[in-house]
């Protein structure tokens, strides 16, 4: 990895929250997803360094940060992100970009900061909750339940399946997720196994799984206010067969102001790592706005 990611901790409320950053400029915090960490950005970041100050941190339970027992509902993991931006750093207004389950925590930062996210740009998953009742938890992100969005929210279960098999589970997602093939290759496999493997990883990872019925309350809550979100935002989706097409901008279009996006062809869930300099170009072009 390049010499220019610089690694850092911060001690915030009740966890120990493990970031890198690069560049500088206008301030923007990158989030990560499952079964991923700040690792995930390591192609996008030197693209974008020359003109932001660039903070990824690792969320929560997962990569390098600490691994509280409770704290997955997506409003939580948000504040971590907000003390980490606004009371460790200081940044009174900042923009933000996630993906995968990073894109539910961004949303949940740009709907609780509404004043201070200058910009939301969301990643190959909608905003669980947007649409009406009526469907399953697992449905509000897109396309229906996938198989593992039920099972990892199975108490004990999953944590016992995987044990020592960590890579081998893991690896089903990076090589069925991605349309670009080679995108996640060995070495990044092993960076990923490596957090992963460690004590209390995968408990925290699925924990992100079982809070989701407690995101799309809390988002359905906002929501029916009328609130709607003021800044610019961008939803993108791979385009491929692995992605989420259009159904992440179609999202922001229900609970924005404005809302601008698509899709990016040939490329599947892992957009960050299959088709990183579109992306970098995407987000200076929006981030610009």
């Amino acid at each position: 990895m390049p010499s220019e990611f610089s690694h850092h901790y911060a001690n915030l409320e009740g966890v120990r929250i493990h970031y890198v950053t690069m560049g500088q400029g206008a301030p923007v915090v990158l989030l990560h997803g499952w079964p991923q960490t700040w690792y995930e950005w390591r192609r996008v970041m030197p693209l974008l360094a020359d003109r932001y100050s660039l903070v990824a941190p690792d969320m929560r339970g997962l990569g390098d940060s600490s691994r509280p027992s409770t704290g997955y509902d997506k409003k939580s993991v948000a504040n971590d992100i907000w003390l980490l931006m606004h009371s460790h750093f200081g940044h009174t207004r900042f923009a933000v970009v996630g993906h995968d389950w990073g894109a539910p925590v961004a949303f949940r930062l740009a709907a609780d900061h509404p004043a201070e996210v200058t910009h939301l740009a969301m990643l190959d998953v909608p905003v669980p909750g947007d649409q009406p009742a009526g469907g399953t938890a697992a449905d509000a992100i897109g396309r229906g339940a996938r198989w593992w969005h039920l099972f990892h929210q199975v108490p004990d279960l999953p944590e016992a399946l995987v044990y020592g098999r960590e890579r081998l589970y893991l690896e089903f997602f990076y090589m069925n997720g991605c349309d670009v093939a080679g995108a996640i290759g060995d070495a990044d496999i092993a960076e990923y196994v490596r957090t992963y493997s460690q004590p209390g990883a995968m408990r925290a990872g699925f924990n992100f799984y079982r809070a989701l019925s407690q995101d799309v309350a809390d988002n359905r809550a906002t929501l029916a206010t009328g609130f709607k979100l003021p800044m610019p935002t961008l939803g993108l989706g791979g385009g491929g067969p692995r992605g989420r097409g259009d159904l992440v901008v179609e999202s922001l279009r229900r609970v924005a102001v404005h809302a601008s996006g698509g899709s990016i062809a040939d490329c599947g869930h892992f957009i960050p790592e299959e088709k990183p300099a579109e992306l970098a170009n995407q987000l200076r072009e929006f981030l610009a706005k």
